[in-house]
């Protein structure tokens, strides 16, 4: 997008303005000229209109539908071609002209393969990212081993993929369900060059995120019996450094396998999070702050606002 402009003056009524009084024209500059000098500063500048927004301006109908203004194709990457994970499917914007992409790889839970989140792939990518959702080396792998699985599917994603040259490597991001979501945590703290992190309801034996620097959204899930929000989500948001970017968002009435199928509340929210992080999107901040309330979809919201970011 380019840089606002003031409308410009039409030239006769410019002409006509200058022929009749040229004395005043001429008075007014020298009293300009003569504030700024007193003031010694110029003119402030035009803000730059933000080169990394992608798509048209947002709306509550846009955020929540399942398929936003790009159209995508779809990358299949055998585990045999790469080393780090157990290689995936990657989502991408189809346009060469909308300039790079920020990018963001999605680990799937405990005993699931990268199907379980293949919802959030193409939802996604059409609103602008290149998106990554992986198989795990094993299914049974533990939080730490997906979070250095997703940061070398990001390396892969970035250096060696088909792709790489239309995602711009300084915006990226993770995503988890379960054991996945606890491993977006680790690699959040391993690589704060992150942009975005969000776990869903994620399961952690670790529970102090204190030096994590990456600006992360929290989501749990109300009646969530596998990963209790009351002993992982909440804990996970709490211990967030409290001047982090940070959400927690409770999905009401959901359980730990809220994010394996479609859900319009973990999408807008997620998208809104990456977006507003990844793409420093601030069109996004409206779906963020003020907090979002309570509602028949969401039975605790929590974060700062306005986002530092």
């Amino acid at each position: 997008m380019s840089a606002l402009t003031s409308p410009p003056t039409s030239p006769g009524q410019g002409e006509k303005i200058s022929r009749r009084r040229p004395w005043r024209a001429k008075a007014a500059g020298v009293v300009l000229a003569a504030l700024a000098l007193t003031a010694g500063v110029a003119a402030p500048a035009p803000a730059a209109a933000n080169p990394y927004e992608r798509g048209p301006d947002p709306t509550t109908a846009s955020i929540e539908a399942t398929r936003g203004s790009f159209a995508t194709s779809t990358a299949t990457v055998s585990r045999l071609a790469v080393s780090g994970f157990g290689g995936g499917t990657i989502y991408y914007p189809t346009t060469t002209t909308a300039g790079t992409f920020g990018a963001i790889s999605i680990a799937p839970g405990f005993t699931a393969t990268q199907s379980s989140i293949a919802w959030l792939g193409p939802r996604l990518a059409s609103q602008g990212f290149v998106v990554f959702t992986i198989d795990t080396l094993t299914t049974s792998d533990q939080p730490d081993s997906r979070g250095r699985q997703l940061l070398s599917s990001l390396d892969y994603l970035t250096q060696q993929s088909s792709v790489r040259s239309r995602i711009d490597s300084s915006r990226l991001g993770v995503v988890g369900h379960s054991m996945g979501g606890g491993g977006t945590l680790e690699a959040a703290r391993s690589r704060p060059s992150l942009q975005a992190a969000v776990p869903l309801t994620g399961w952690n034996l670790t529970k102090n995120w204190s030096t994590l620097r990456v600006p992360t959204l929290v989501v749990g899930a109300q009646s969530d019996t596998v990963a209790p929000v009351a002993s992982h989500s909440i804990p996970f948001y709490t211990s967030l450094p409290s001047t982090l970017d940070r959400a927690y968002l409770e999905l009401r009435g959901a359980s730990h396998f809220a994010p394996n199928s479609p859900n319009t509340t973990i999408a807008k929210y997620t998208l809104s999070w990456l977006k507003r992080f990844i793409d420093n999107d601030t069109r996004y901040e409206q779906f963020l702050c003020p907090i979002p309330s309570t509602s028949l979809s969401i039975s605790d919201y929590r974060g700062n606002c306005p986002h530092n970011g």
